[in-house]
């Protein structure tokens, strides 16, 4: 493998890749290399490399704009520095140097008939922290297609490149429940036909998707995709005919899915673009029918979102859930909040996501949410004082919960 020595100075500051266009081989070998070079501090995103479980050298700081993946184990041990940051403020922090950008590391597409590659399945702040990285290192994987709408880049523009022929990491994935698949339905209820459609990843975005298979000309703009959404493709379901921006096209910057999810794309209307375009509220303000769909750890009565703090810990991953719900709240059709009513308590029994008041921070503000849903039902906020947003909050909660919410409302705003 590539000896990192002489490509990488002590003190410079390194971004690589994330989900499965992670360029592991390099990334482990640096690790490696570590301890020779000096101190030096890396920016990761998603990551699924086993390695980041093992102890790393002292002289490596790690920071990411989230605990995401394997990253937790170093945000479990205290060697993981969060950034609390729209995923949108991305591009604008490397081009200002506020994020490591002396060395990029990058998974990419084998050579084309004019000796480009592109960035794959991986654009996203890829694509916008090159134009500011002093070195750019390479893994060719053989494995990786050849993707459209991301920058085309000549083997020149590399210090050094390692050829591979490798599966790409894969996060793991629950199947959907009981619970996720009561929840999915109900969202799809609230999705008309011919929308644009936001959502993460996890099981309970992939129920959302599956529930949706009866819809007709869907379309999808996000930073990320899954299998789902290439389902949906098949199904003839998610064909863009209506989208305002990109018709026709699934738009997205990071594809994190299966291997053979991966080796098909390259035969899909599916577009990788920049950070700097997928969440831009430019592009997105376009969108007339944007529906985002996002995830919350828990939700007060007012509606505000508290997605970064996890049973007392900060794990950030702020990520575009506010750059997507506040264009779908503001200029599109709706943002919808999901969430589990409830989660397993650490002294027995469960607590209920549904708060009086949130315990961490504010995520989304409440004026950015349209509805919230758990698998006991669907509360639209908008156009709702704070009393009715509390009243509607506290029916679809879980039961065993209601009571004492109820309690709370009435503190808050009185017997109405």
């Amino acid at each position: 493998m590539l000896d990192m020595m002489g490509l990488v100075r002590s003190g410079d500051g390194i971004w690589w890749g994330q989900g499965g266009a992670e360029p592991t081989p390099l990334v482990d070998a640096l690790i490696d290399a570590v301890d020779r070079i000096g101190p030096l501090t890396a920016f990761s995103g998603a990551s699924w490399n086993p390695r980041l479980r093992r102890e790393l050298p002292d002289a490596l700081a790690i920071t990411s704009y989230g605990a995401l993946g394997e990253l937790r184990h170093l945000s479990r041990s205290g060697r993981l520095e969060v950034l609390p940051c729209h995923y949108s403020a991305l591009p604008r922090m490397f081009a200002a140097g506020r994020l490591p950008c002396d060395v990029g590391i990058v998974q990419v597409s084998p050579p084309d008939e004019e000796g480009l590659v592109t960035l794959g399945v991986g654009v996203d702040y890829m694509a916008d922290a090159i134009p500011h990285t002093r070195t750019l290192i390479g893994e060719i994987n053989y494995r990786m297609p050849a993707t459209t709408g991301g920058p085309r880049l000549p083997l020149s523009v590399f210090a050094a490149v390692v050829e591979t022929d490798r599966p790409f990491l894969e996060a793991p994935v629950r199947a959907p429940d009981e619970v996720d698949l009561s929840i999915a339905g109900q969202v799809a209820s609230l999705i008309d036909d011919g929308d644009t459609l936001q959502m993460g990843v996890g099981s309970l975005p992939h129920a959302v998707l599956d529930a949706l298979a009866g819809h007709r000309d869907l379309g999808f703009h996000s930073g990320i995709i899954t299998d789902g959404v290439l389902d949906l493709i098949d199904k003839g379901v998610l064909t863009g005919a209506r989208k305002e921006v990109d018709p026709g096209i699934v738009v997205t910057g990071s594809a994190f899915g299966t291997n053979d999810g991966v080796c098909r794309i390259a035969d899909l209307p599916i577009e990788f673009r920049a950070t700097s375009y997928t969440h831009s509220p430019v592009v997105l303000s376009q969108l007339r029918s944007f529906v985002s769909v996002n995830s919350a750890i828990e939700i007060d009565l007012s509606g505000q979102v508290g997605s970064e703090l996890a049973r007392g810990r900060y794990i950030g991953a702020v990520g575009g859930q506010v750059d997507f719900s506040r264009a779908a709240a503001l200029t599109g059709s709706r943002s919808i909040i999901v969430l589990r009513s409830t989660v397993p308590s650490p002294a027995g029994g469960t607590s209920s996501t549904i708060v009086p008041t949130l315990s961490g921070l504010v995520t989304t503000g409440r004026v950015d949410v349209d509805a919230v849903v758990t698998e006991h039902g669907v509360a639209v906020l908008t156009g709702c004082t704070d009393a009715d947003r509390a009243r509607k909050l506290v029916r679809i909660a879980a039961p065993e919960h209601r009571e004492a919410l109820e309690r709370s409302r009435t503190d808050l705003h009185g017997a109405t």
